[in-house]
């Protein structure tokens, strides 16, 4: 049972490291400990967090309750046949990498990072290069157990009480504490990718390349430089893959086709200096990257590391960005509004705000999830270190999105307005009924919760 000596008084941030505010850390180990922190919960409420890979304040909560699920972590059931397997929510996508894919089984959607848990995959209801053919990671859950104000575990699904499970597949934690679920894994043949790059001169080329191209791959995904301008706005790197066979591997891969191992082999220093990325570095960094990838490659043999997590291989990143932080600013426009993504390209490479870390990719089909973030159409991620007028930047890009019929995504937004928060998210009152239903006092509750009502 969650007990005092095991709380303690935290100081926490997103990824991103920026808006610290203090909570009281409590430790979960299973259900029993999450029922004893709701029962003794105090007036600020309660909140669930993972590894804390959401870039903002959506695993906050000032002054109240933080339940630290990671201990949580436990496989409790592999279903070989029908390749699912009944985990805790604690437990993270690096783990399941670990244990599954020497097994022949791949997790059915990863973001850019494997430190995530399960728990945080449905609430942030996460999407990865794979969008376009496999959708949201909610979308292979059959069920999960979902411990709610009331004291009760409900066991939910997309038959089983579907509005309060799209409630809380991308409701950030405020539905209740995700407490276990079932997942569909993805059988493979190797731990092998097979990837195609190529190199292209603008934003317009690589729009191009993926409306043709993309429905040919599973996972595709391209860094794309958003310092340059002029005739080289948009200029990428797209690279597009997908699992492959045992015959297609070497000799010697052959042998061991399903060797995986998932390592940090560096790690950032404890302090960076303020401004050391600032656009003269960032431009010269993608110079260099975007000279040294290939005009056009095709068939290379990547590892699951090399190709879906490279940043996973530099412990602790974040602290390149200094002491103030980052923003991952992303945004998805509908297909048919390319002129948005045009116009919003051309006013971050003019800012003057770098950028070394940013990618586009397509969507598929959106699901009925009522905060899940995809649509179908463009989406751009970018990472921006915070300094002095980022913030008008950020103002008129949501401007922009919002009259593209766009939306910003809810685990990475330090700072929308609610207003436009309301006008992205039309099915949010949807949301805050089932969540009236369900807590209706509002016990499950964050600093994002309350920053956007909701």
């Amino acid at each position: 049972m969650a007990d005092a000596q095991r709380e303690r008084e935290v100081s926490l941030t997103g990824w991103g490291r920026t808006a610290p505010t203090p909570a009281t850390l409590v430790p979960v180990r299973d259900p029993a400990d999450a029922a004893a922190a709701l029962a003794a919960r105090t007036p600020r409420g309660l909140l669930a967090r993972g590894l804390a890979r959401s870039y903002n304040d959506a695993a906050q909560n000032a002054g109240g309750q933080v339940l630290d699920m990671t201990t949580a972590d436990r496989v409790l059931d592999v279903d070989l046949p029908a390749a699912e397997i009944e985990v805790e929510a604690g437990i993270s996508l690096d783990r399941l990498m670990n244990l599954f894919v020497p097994m022949g089984w791949f997790v059915p959607v990863t973001p850019g990072t494997r430190y995530v848990t399960v728990g945080g995959a449905i609430a942030a209801d996460i999407h990865g290069k794979n969008h376009h053919v496999a959708g949201t990671f909610s979308q292979h859950v059959a069920w999960l157990d979902l411990l709610t104000a009331d004291g009760e575990v409900r066991r939910i699904g997309p038959d089983q009480d579907p509005d309060l499970f799209w409630a809380t597949a991308g409701g950030m934690g405020l539905t209740g504490v995700i407490l276990r679920a079932r997942v569909r894994m993805k059988p493979i043949e190797s731990s092998r990718i097979v990837v195609d790059t190529d190199r292209t001169p603008d934003l317009d080329s690589l729009m191009t390349l993926l409306t043709e191209t993309d429905h040919l791959y599973d996972y595709s995904v391209a860094w794309i430089d958003c310092v340059a301008r002029g005739a080289r706005m948009g200029r990428s790197v797209l690279t597009r893959g997908r699992f492959a066979r045992r015959e297609e591997l070497t000799p010697k891969q052959q042998a061991d086709p399903l060797r995986y191992s998932g390592q940090v082999r560096l790690s950032a220093p404890g302090v960076f200096p303020p401004g050391l990325l600032n656009p003269a570095t960032v431009a010269a960094f993608n110079e260099v990257w975007y000279r040294k990838s290939p005009r056009r490659k095709r068939d290379q043999l990547q590892t699951i590391g090399a190709f879906f997590h490279p940043l996973d291989g530099v412990g602790d990143w974040n602290r390149v960005y200094g002491p103030r932080g980052f923003v991952q600013y992303q945004f998805v426009v509908p297909f048919g509004q390319e002129d948005a993504m045009r116009r919003a390209m051309e006013r971050i490479s003019r800012s003057g705000h770098a950028s070394f870390l940013a990618v586009l990719k397509r969507f598929g089909e959106g699901n009925p999830g009522m905060l899940s973030f995809p649509v179908p159409g463009w989406t751009l991620a970018l990472d921006i270190p915070v300094v002095g007028g980022l913030a008008a930047l950020l103002d008129e890009l949501d401007e922009l999105v919002v009259a593209a019929g766009g939306r910003v995504y809810l685990a990475k937004d330090p700072r929308v307005r609610p207003d436009l928060f309301e006008q992205m998210y039309p099915r949010l009152e949807s949301f805050r009924d089932v969540r009236r239903r369900v807590d209706p006092e509002g016990v499950f509750t964050s600093d994002l919760a309350r920053r956007l009502t909701l």
